[in-house]
Order: structure tokens, then sequence, then C-alpha cells
């Protein structure tokens, strides 16, 4: 079966992850990325496969109705993947009414457009929306992961616009038959991802021997999943799931953030340790002078509302569909950190700005 594939939100972290994930997978499928390259979507991610007519990329705003709408009648979508969200706590905390407008109202008009275009016409479809473990709220230390039952208890602006947005989707297929699914994910890690999070943010900071904040006293637990096994769990879902269901997808690694920042330090001396050229081109980071990059942790005050932990119940992936997460937490760190270190230009260009001039010069104003 050939699939037409819409994926918002292609340009940024999961979405690219996933783009090049299924373009892999599945190279006789049609491709199309639609994302407005806010400041966390990157062209430069999927770049590549643009130049070499693997798939197209549209730079617009999911919120955009007619857009969207023609959009899917051009292309003849059939499947929409949708990771278009601003994904940050912190960012929610300081400004919660970007949330709602691209979480909610750009949910609420994505799925509008594909009721018009596939109920009206009875075309085969399938609408799978990612979404977040954060929307069931904070586990006790001794409480069972989330599963798909568990209620849910959004505690900040980011999980109550993800919590609502899953309702909408549910909703759309109680009431108009929308053929969807939703998948609800712990921490991702990988490539790409965006320097504003806690792995790719201790990374860069060690390099340049900037301090490692840790929020409180650390001690708040999160589920690691890498963002290749969140991958290939969302296209066995697409490909194998009845609609109308909800999976969970975990790594099952459950860390302390001071004991996964610990790890990262490992992983990051490790491969200075291997590598001795790292030494001239990162002179500051503490492994280049033989000294342990875990001195450069340091704790700050805590966020308000800071959940104290997540853990993902993936039980039910695994005995209906044989989700199985593949890489471990410290082979998945081990080679965070290495491409990192080989795509210094990537993340150099991140935070300079240059690739927002680009696309300026190349859409306009962003």
């Amino acid at each position: 079966m050939q699939r037409r594939l819409l994926i918002t939100g292609g340009a940024g972290f999961i979405g690219t992850n996933f783009t090049r994930h299924w373009s892999r997978c599945r190279p006789q499928d049609r491709i199309v990325v639609l994302d407005a390259l806010t400041y966390a979507g990157n062209f430069a991610n999927i770049e590549s496969l643009c130049t070499s007519g693997r798939i197209r990329f549209v730079h617009g705003d999911i919120r955009e109705y007619d857009a969207v709408h023609d959009l899917l009648i051009e292309e003849k979508i059939d499947t929409i993947v949708h990771f278009a969200a601003e994904s940050h706590v912190d960012r929610s905390i300081h400004g919660p009414a970007e949330f709602i407008q691209a979480n909610i109202v750009g949910t609420q008009v994505l799925l509008d457009a594909a009721r018009a275009v596939w109920l009206s016409r009875g075309l085969p479809h399938r609408f799978h929306h990612i979404s977040t473990d954060e929307v069931y709220g904070s586990l006790g230390p001794d409480d069972p992961p989330f599963s798909e039952s568990h209620s849910y208890d959004p505690r900040s602006p980011y999980a109550a616009s993800k919590a609502a947005s899953d309702h909408l989707v549910r909703a759309y297929g109680n009431t108009y038959g929308i053929d969807f699914t939703i998948s609800n994910c712990s921490n991702n890690y990988g490539p790409y991802q965006f320097p504003e999070k806690l792995i790719p943010l201790c990374i860069l900071n060690a390099l340049e021997g900037r301090a490692l904040p840790i929020y409180g006293d650390g001690l708040n637990v999160r589920d690691w999943l890498h963002v290749e096994d969140h991958c290939a769990a969302i296209r066995m879902i697409i490909e194998s799931s009845p609609p109308s269901r909800t999976w969970n997808v975990g790594g099952g690694t459950e860390r302390t953030n001071i004991s996964l920042v610990q790890e990262l330090c490992s992983s990051i001396d490790a491969v200075f340790a291997q590598d001795a050229s790292l030494k001239e081109r990162f002179p500051k980071c503490p492994a280049s002078r033989g000294a342990r990059t875990v001195e450069l942790i340091t704790y700050v005050k805590d966020r308000p509302g800071h959940d104290r932990r997540y853990a993902i119940d993936s039980r039910q992936l695994e005995r209906e569909l044989g989700y199985t997460p593949r890489v471990t937490l410290a082979e998945g760190l081990r080679r965070t950190v290495e491409w990192f270190l080989d795509n210094e230009a990537w993340w150099r260009g991140v935070l300079s700005g240059e690739y927002k001039q680009w696309v300026q010069r190349q859409y306009g104003a962003v």
C-alpha cells in the first residue's frame, strides 16, 4: 500500500527524525512536510531530503485553514501525522497564549480541514496525533507508570494544551467519524533536538565549559526514550493499529534528572578520552584537561509546578503491536553526544540564527 503523508512540524526535532525514518523505511510513499519554522523548526534538518526530491516542504501554519484544506486536496493526502506543537514547559509558563493557539487551535483547524476533505468524499484516511505523558500529571515515587486508561491531570499550560488537543482528536473521531490514533510518549532525546532541552543543553554547555543547570534537588524522575525508538513505534501504530486507539510509548528507563546528567557527563568524558582532536576543538570542556565534566553540575531554583515523576507503561504497545525499545540509555547518550560533535555546524547555526536568515531569504519573514 502506498501512502501519501502530511507530516506537520516535520522540521522540528521529533518530526525531522520521523520524516527521515519513514522516508528510509517506506521510500515508495509520498511525504509532504508542513512546518511554520518557528524558533525550534529548522529547514536544514530536512533540506537534503527536499533537494533530492524525496519529500516536498511547504512553509505554512496549521492554523491557516484554506492552505491546509487545499494542500490535502492537491497532494491527495490520506495520512496526517501531527507533530506540530509548542512543546517547552518553561516557555509555556512565561507565555501560555502561544501554546493555546498552536496546540489547541492549530489541532482544531487541522481536524476541520481533514474532516472537510476526507469525510465529504468518503476517503480512507488516518489522523495520527502525537501527544505527551505530561497530560497525565505527576506520579508519586511508588505509583505504577501511566497506562492508557490513566486519568488526565495536566499541571502546566503546555500539558493542558496537549490534553485539550488529545480531547479534540477523540471528539472529532466520536462526533464526525475521523479515523484517528493517538500516542503519548515519554521524554525524547537524540539527533536534531533544539538546544533548550536538557540533554542537548548540557552537551553544548559542557563543550563550552558552562554550568549544567539542574532544577531544585535534581530528583525529579523522567522516562527517557530515544527518538528513533519513538519513530518506529509511531510507524507501527499508523500501519497496524485499529482506529480510535491510544498508545503509550516509553523507553523503560526512569532516571532522576541528576543521575541522567551524571550519565551524560560520563559519556562525554569517554568520548573525549577516545578522540584526542576534541581537546583542540573544545578546550573549555573539563574533559579536555583531564577533569570530569560532572564538575560543571550546578543546582538552580526549581521551576513553578515542576512535576515530580513521569513513567510510561508501554505493555499494551508491546503486547499488541510488538513494540520494544531497542536503544539503551547508555548507547543513546553516547550516540547523541557523538551526533552533536559530528554536527557542530548545525548547532552553531541554530544558536546563531543563521538558518533563520536563510529561511527569510527563501520564504520571506518568519
